[in-house]
């Protein structure tokens, strides 16, 4: 799933980590800027602790701090039961301790007071409901504060702007895809192509580079479309034309008189129509038009068909194959592929014999001769034989590995012995 939607899943990657870097870069912002707000808000704290420290002192009475105190919007908050609420639901923004102030330095002649040192003050900002307080607190003495100037951090710039993004982001992460959904269309009849569909049509309206490689395409595939075309026709209409002078020649061959001349024409025009019936397989093979029509057969009957087909005695054919296995394919096409392997098996034993077994999901074509003297391959390419013979045009191995290739089988050599072992191995299991 992943291999097949691997430029989605990239793109769609690449967003996720996008969206996650700006995520965390504005959240970062955000942090950063409430920092400042905050430590910016408690400068005021200086100044309460001045006019507060003053009261401590008694230099001024509680109506001139509550006075000087408006001054700079701050209120007092005298209610028991409201301070208890604010100081125990409240949220701590930050917290500071002023150290231990002497007597000494705020005596005054004017207002000779006895000598003391004065607690630590702690200061604390808070929020709650919307609203700053500062809680300022001392051993004597505690007092609660509504600031009702300033107000807490509200990142309403900073969420607009990163909506802007994010809302970009999403429109480009739907551009991207909305570009990319004909590629999964193009895929697709790509696939349809590959599998033998020749009426599937590539054309994409647009001037993009996924429009222009499908228009391409289009042009490739009438092209491709129009040579199978002429190909097919030319071979038929050879094979077509071939075949009435074959049965022409037949008929004047049954007048001859010369019974020994009338067996080598027979001959010739026997092999003429052979070579027009590999002729017409290979193509029917090679141009993907034909349907296989699977089904499930017993391996034992399609053997018999075979040996029937290649019209050679039973006796020259030694089977060891269990009555009961069965395999699916294209009865027409894998029976010729068996007659043609069974040809070629007695063909070249010097006891025109061979066997046919099976090994596990293998079935083995077996016959005693001399070994392959070349690669396998070589003799799987048309118009190849080992040896020069009268009956032979060197297509058998090649029509056997095209049927073969349409049924998920390859074609392998083995040489055990004296014995020549031809295996038809399925691609699933296939040898290393």
């Amino acid at each position: 799933m992943i291999k097949r939607n691997g430029v989605f899943i990239t793109v769609l990657f690449a967003f996720i980590v996008t969206v996650s870097s700006v995520s965390y870069t504005f959240f970062k912002l955000y942090q950063s800027n409430s920092a400042k707000h905050t430590d910016n808000l408690f400068n005021k704290y200086s100044l309460i602790s001045q006019i507060y420290h003053t009261f401590l002192l008694k230099q001024i009475s509680l109506t001139i701090l509550e006075a000087n105190l408006a001054v700079y919007d701050l209120y007092v908050i005298n209610s028991k039961s409201e301070f208890e609420l604010i100081t125990k639901n409240a949220t701590l923004l930050k917290e500071e301790g002023s150290p231990a102030v002497k007597m000494a330095e705020y005596i005054s002649f004017e207002a000779p007071y006895q000598n003391f040192i004065d607690s630590q003050i702690d200061a604390r900002m808070l929020e709650y409901k919307g609203k700053i307080y500062f809680w300022i607190e001392s051993d004597r003495n505690s007092l609660l504060l509504e600031d009702r100037k300033i107000r807490p951090y509200t990142p309403s710039t900073l969420m607009y702007s990163y909506m802007t993004v994010l809302s970009i982001l999403l429109l480009s992460f739907g551009l991207i895809v909305y570009k990319l959904a004909p590629l999964r269309r193009l895929r697709r009849q790509i696939a349809r192509f590959g599998e033998g569909d020749m009426s599937v049509s590539f054309c994409i309206k647009g001037t993009d580079e996924i429009a222009l490689i499908a228009n391409e395409m289009e042009t490739a595939q009438n092209k491709i479309r129009s040579l199978i075309e002429s190909r097919t026709l030319f071979l038929r209409n050879i094979m077509h034309e071939l075949k009435t002078p074959i049965v022409k020649g037949r008929i004047v061959t049954a007048m001859i008189d010369d019974e020994k001349q009338r067996g080598r024409f027979e001959g010739i025009f026997e092999r003429l129509e052979n070579l027009i019936g590999e002729f017409a397989l290979i193509e029917e093979i090679s141009s993907g038009n034909q349907y296989l029509e699977k089904s499930e057969y017993r391996l034992i009957d399609i053997i018999d068909g075979a040996i029937d087909s290649a019209m050679v005695g039973y006796d020259a054919v030694e089977t060891h194959i269990d009555a009961s296995i069965k395999i699916e394919v294209d009865y027409r096409l894998f029976v010729t592929a068996v007659k043609n392997m069974v040809d070629n098996a007695i063909k070249y034993s010097p006891e025109k014999k061979m066997s046919i077994t099976m090994e596990k999901n293998e079935i083995i074509f077996s016959n005693l001769g001399k070994p392959l003297k070349k690669p396998l391959r070589y003799y799987i390419e048309p118009f190849t034989k080992d040896q020069p013979t009268k009956d032979s045009f060197g297509l058998g191995l090649y029509i056997v590995d095209a049927i073969l290739r349409e049924h998920d089988y390859v074609l392998a050599y083995e040489r055990r012995g004296t014995v020549n072992c031809f295996i038809f191995v399925p691609i699933k299991s296939k040898r290393k």
